[in-house]
């Protein structure tokens, strides 16, 4: 019997080793070699392109291009104390909320010259201390916050650094420097009348992470029930928003409170979620049980039936959220600290 023949993986194994080399990137010596100008010349052309001539700047410019030169700001942040660079810390990067919020917050900072570095925490004040000390170690020159509740080193960090904080998502609870976002409490409050109004009697406020801002919906819910003298029900849960949520909390609600009129959910991905359920058990909405969110999300817009829902301008929260950052960074001291964008109610058609 034939042994099986064994090959030797040698080439194999400096292949791998290759691999695992980091390749040299040009340098600005390399682009002044190519142009046949010195160093200081090109990174006068890099820094400022109307210091040079415009034929040597587009000569520099095409060696630039054909080497693939990426400039190294470590000496311009070491130099100046400035990075040019906007740190955004979000609780979550898949939540529509904040995609849109992220947009509005570049469409500033990109026409201003500054860069955004991202990270997220998953609703973690903990996780968030960690992303805020790396995106700090990077020199940030500001830091665009979503949440209220930080841990005691996060707040130690962020007096010491004595960089401008702006927080979102919320125009009233206090903040460390300055806020941008809406009424969450009277958003909620207003939504909870109207539903009052078109009839509904025994509504459940659908809950979900226990977040600050849930909260605070959660208690204008409540007033708004309480004055019109109702009992606030609600179904609470610590996981993440989803529409599958949505429906498992429907039916939940169904079996604890069998005579429930009225679903107001904490945002729109429970609120469609619970729709969905509500067609799939045959429940009409809105004649057994009307069904309102929070956040206008555009898929909302377009079911049927049209989701109620309350209109928060994200992009517009992002946006002037960056413009406050900016002008803070220029030394301009802000009229208002609480910088309130406004909310619709969009009453649609699920009420």
């Amino acid at each position: 019997m034939l042994k099986p023949r064994v090959i030797p993986l040698l080439v194999s194994k400096i292949d791998c080793s290759a691999l695992k080399m980091k390749k040299k990137r040009p340098a600005l010596q390399d682009v002044a070699n190519l142009v046949g100008v010195t160093k200081m010349t090109v990174s006068r052309f890099l820094r400022n392109p109307e210091q040079v001539s415009e034929a040597l700047g587009k000569r520099i410019a095409e060696a630039v291009e054909q080497l693939g030169y990426i400039p190294n700001r470590v000496p311009d942040i070491l130099s100046n104390s400035t990075s040019r660079a906007i740190g955004v810390l979000l609780p979550s990067l898949t939540n529509q909320v904040f995609a849109e919020v992220i947009r509005g917050i570049e469409h500033v900072t990109d026409s201003s010259g500054y860069q955004t570095m991202l990270a997220h925490y998953g609703y973690s004040a903990q996780k968030e201390e960690e992303r805020l000390l790396s995106l700090l170690s990077y020199n940030i020159d500001g830091l665009i916050l979503a949440e209220r509740t930080h841990t005691p080193k996060t707040l130690k960090v962020l007096q010491t650094t004595g960089i401008p904080v702006v927080e979102l998502m919320d125009s009233v609870s206090p903040c460390l420097d300055i806020a941008v976002g809406i009424d969450n409490f009277e958003a909620a409050r207003q939504m909870t009348l109207a539903m009052i109004e078109r009839g509904c009697r025994n509504i459940v406020y659908l809950g979900a992470r226990h977040d600050e801002r849930t909260l605070i919906r959660l208690e204008g819910f409540e007033t708004a029930m309480r004055s019109a003298g109702m009992r606030p029900r609600k179904m609470m849960t610590l996981s993440s928003s989803s529409y599958s949520l949505g429906a498992q909390l429907l039916r939940e609600t169904c079996q604890k409170y069998p005579d429930v009129d009225g679903l107001f959910c904490t945002n729109d991905d429970i609120a469609i979620g619970a729709i969905f359920e509500c067609q799939r058990q045959g429940i009409k909405v809105p004649e057994e049980i009307a069904v309102a969110g929070f956040h206008g999300h555009d898929i909302g817009q377009v079911m049927t039936p049209k989701l109620a829902s309350v209109l928060t301008p994200r992009d517009l929260m992002g946006r002037k959220a960056a413009e406050a950052l900016l002008n803070r960074l220029k030394g301009e001291k802000p009229e208002r600290t609480q910088i309130d964008v406004g909310f619709t109610l969009s009453l649609g058609e699920s009420i």
